[in-house]
């Protein structure tokens, strides 16, 4: 029988933990009704169901029941805060077409926002430097007047540092402009309480927190109005049409409520590991950090390696170690990130991300390190 696969591409998605498939499980088939109908007692209890998760991720988030929208994950969410956000705008009649982001947003940031540049918006996506933060006098002078939304994700997918989130929220509101965060990456990693940040519309998937996929939500600060993207019904306040997916929703908020409980003490312990990780990997000589060391998430490194080619690298590490060299929804092209932090087309070829986990053990870092000195060794040596 073969070894098994250390996983350690935890920010691509995380195992759904057994505490969550087990709260999920009477949803499926035993109490299976639509929360929308409620004419008789199943349906009602599946909204009840509903609402007690809204309301448990409200609590944990600190902003009222009604601030939470459900959606099928952040992607949705970014769509709906930045599309509906900007088409609010046009039906009111209002005069802001400028949108900003980062040139290092996901492509689910990126690409609604560049859709919304080809119909009557202007974007500007702010490059970043090397370290990958940005720099926030020059954010400050590419505000404008007629500056609509900022969007800059807390935790970056595949770097990890971690934006100055309260500075850039004191700079749009000042100005009278919405902040979207896209919180995938950090929302139940680090402490993230978008009302006390100043944070407008936040968005969140459960797969990137011990959850389910296929669920995640918009935090909407109130005031904010947004045009739904989905039409066919009244579901989520109008916001979403769709039957609501009792199970996933359900699982949703008790991922969020496991990893709040933990955020912290695994902080600690796989930042220790994700060090350690580190300081063998640097014994290999040519191994460069991508993104500032800080600040970032614990269980995020990532490296370009000198030396190597990028597909000969994954090719001897895919039948042990299970990592990527950028955004699960690259499509194999070398990372836009990672080009935008000056390497060249090889060079982020060549890189590795490793993202920890809540199971990641002490072993699964040394024997990672050993199967990537092992690699990188061969392939220098051609």
């Amino acid at each position: 029988m073969a070894d098994p696969v250390i996983y350690l591409d935890h920010q691509a998605t995380t195992p759904c933990e057994p505490a969550v498939v087990e709260a999920m499980a009477p949803w499926w088939s035993a109490q299976f009704a639509n929360p929308a109908s409620r004419s008789h007692r199943p349906g009602l209890l599946a909204a009840a169901a509903v609402e007690q998760a809204r309301a448990q991720i409200a609590t944990a988030l600190r902003v009222e029941s009604t601030a939470v929208v459900f959606t099928s994950g952040a992607t949705e969410a970014n769509n709906l805060a930045l599309k509906g956000l900007a088409e609010a705008e046009l039906h009111a009649g209002g005069r802001r077409r400028h949108l900003l982001c980062l040139s290092t947003e996901h492509r689910a940031v990126l690409d609604p926002l560049r859709y919304l540049s080809r119909h009557g918006f202007e974007l500007t996506e702010l490059a970043v430097p090397a370290s990958g933060l940005v720099d926030l006098e020059q954010l400050r002078q590419a505000l404008r007047p007629s500056t609509l939304l900022v969007s800059v994700m807390a935790a970056n997918n595949e770097i990890g540092v971690l934006q100055p989130i309260a500075a850039i929220a004191e700079l749009c509101r000042s100005r009278g402009i919405r902040l979207h965060c896209d919180g995938a990456q950090a929302v139940g990693h680090i402490p993230l309480l978008p009302a006390a940040l100043g944070i407008d519309l936040l968005s969140l998937s459960g797969h990137k927190l011990y959850g389910p996929k296929g669920i995640g939500a918009l935090v909407v600060a109130p005031g904010v109005t947004l045009a739904p993207q989905l039409h066919g019904g009244s579901q989520e306040q109008g916001l979403r049409a769709g039957s609501l997916p009792v199970p996933l929703i359900v699982g949703l908020a008790t991922a969020l409520e496991l990893a709040l409980a933990d955020q912290a003490a695994r902080a600690v312990r796989l930042k220790a590991l994700r060090d350690q990780l580190w300081q063998q990997l640097q014994e290999l000589g040519g191994v460069h950090r991508n993104g500032a060391p800080a600040p970032r998430l614990a269980h995020n490194l990532n490296v370009w390696i000198e030396g190597v080619e990028g597909s000969a690298l994954q090719r001897r590490l895919r039948p042990h170690l299970a990592i990527s060299s950028g955004s699960a929804c690259s499509s194999g092209e070398p990372s836009h990130v990672l080009q935008a932090l000056g390497l060249s087309r090889q060079q982020a070829a060549a890189a590795l991300r490793f993202g920890l986990g809540r199971h990641t053990s002490a072993a699964d870092i040394n024997s990672a390190a050993s199967l990537v000195r092992a690699a990188v060794t061969e392939l220098r040596q051609g």
